[in-house]
């Protein structure tokens, strides 16, 4: 049995949803994130997807460097390459892929339309989230494989927990 993860952004004005979205990003900006961080929040990820009945890929980026991935039952590489899309577009805007998203939303664009970059290769679909280090873009966690509010909410909820416990 599927657990769905509460999300607070959708049916929700686009400049509403951004404003909750910047607020989360301001939140999760850790004053050190290292590659056993990396491992904790990846294999938290990875846990309760599977108690909760995800199929789901999950990976942490830090430094350019793919410090964790794993992949639950019911995934697909299909996963993994919208997590590789979903990265580019953190490493490029420096924001999540839902606030990236619902900034396009807001101004009457779509980004897939609107972006000038290539939609193969670029995804602005939820589930993609920055790691600030002391406010520096130094990474990022993705989670591919619900409906992308959940993903993104998913790996808030992590971010969320990892904060408190280390």
């Amino acid at each position: 049995m599927s657990s769905t993860t509460p999300t607070p952004y959708a049916g929700q004005p686009a400049e509403e949803i951004l404003r909750v979205l910047h607020a989360e990003e301001q939140e999760l900006d850790f004053p050190s994130f290292t590659l056993e961080d990396a491992w904790q929040v990846g294999t938290w990820l990875r846990h309760e997807s599977i108690v909760r009945g995800h199929g789901v890929a999950v990976s942490v980026v830090l430094g350019g460097q793919r410090a964790f991935h794993a992949a639950t039952p019911g995934s697909s590489a299909l996963n993994d390459a919208w997590l590789a899309r979903k990265f580019r577009v953190v490493e490029h805007f420096g924001h999540s892929t839902l606030a990236v998203r619902y900034t396009y939303e807001a101004d009457g664009e779509d980004f897939a339309a609107d972006s000038l970059l290539d939609p193969r290769e670029y995804a602005a679909a939820g589930g993609a989230f920055p790691l600030r280090i002391g406010g520096t873009l130094a990474g990022a966690v993705g989670v591919s494989g619900l409906e992308m509010h959940e993903d993104h909410a998913l790996v808030v909820e992590a971010l969320r927990v990892h904060r408190v416990l280390s």
